[in-house]
């Protein structure tokens, strides 16, 4: 299957016309525009530094609807704690959004340089371009007033696209996670979508769709308006699996 070339001046193609593996095209335009048209398309850039921008939209999708998010016993433990010290003014852990986004994806960055990583500096970069347009959102978890674990990711209409999280101590991504995840009920938002399938997504609540149906839920998310995202303390009221 020869894979279709785009110019700064060209759409993206139709997704269901993506190779076995789920490569739609390739190019060199990485912009706030294109990624804005990508997404809604369902379609995700990823590629090595130095390489063309490639745009992936694979089959199955990995999805996880926010109803459906699994709290093993120990996150719940922890969940449950932030829940009783969330008002005190010296809690220990503190979850917000929006307050340190080029730092969470400049941790993503490291925590994965070691094999190798797809968020480079263009990447790092067209992204907090796409913060500050409003639709690149960040939640954070702070231990005594220290950054260890976070997430980021894109928001259309009522659709996330969850991109990549990182912990430096153990759950630190998943409370973050959790924060995303109530916020994200409360504001009638039920996807998250997690791109490629793993045993650790599969964990906590995430399944394969076939593309079609993924496209389908696309379409309705992006009709509908988004949420205000709050930037400043996330605040935690406990999901029912806890």
């Amino acid at each position: 299957m020869a894979l279709t070339w785009v110019t700064a001046e060209q759409a993206l193609p139709n997704p269901e016309h993506a190779s076995p593996d789920g490569l739609v095209a390739a190019g060199l335009d990485l912009s706030v525009p294109r990624l804005l048209q990508a997404y809604g398309q369902g379609m995700f850039p990823w590629y090595s530094p130095g390489d063309p921008v490639l745009w992936w939209s694979p089959d199955p999708r990995m999805v996880l609807e926010v109803d459906k998010f699994k709290v093993s016993r120990s996150l719940g433990k922890k969940l449950r704690q932030i829940h009783r010290q969330q008002d005190l003014a010296q809690a220990r852990i503190r979850v917000t959004c929006d307050l340190a986004f080029e730092q969470v994806i400049g941790q993503c960055a490291a925590l994965r340089s070691i094999t190798g990583t797809w968020i480079s500096p263009d990447i790092q970069k067209v992204y907090t371009e796409l913060h500050h347009e409003g639709y690149a959102h960040s939640i954070e978890t702070w231990v005594d007033g220290k950054l260890v674990g976070g997430l980021y990711g894109v928001s259309l209409g009522r659709f996330f696209f969850g991109e990549s999280m990182f912990a430096l101590q153990t759950d630190a991504s998943k409370i973050a996670l959790a924060h995303l995840v109530e916020f994200l009920r409360f504001a009638g938002v039920p996807y998250i979508d997690c791109q490629q399938e793993t045993s650790h997504l599969a964990s906590l609540g995430a399944a394969p769709i076939p593309r079609k149906a993924f496209l389908q839920k696309l379409a309705w998310a992006t009709s509908q308006p988004g949420p205000a995202w709050p930037r400043g303390p996330l605040p935690l009221g406990l999901p029912p699996t806890c």
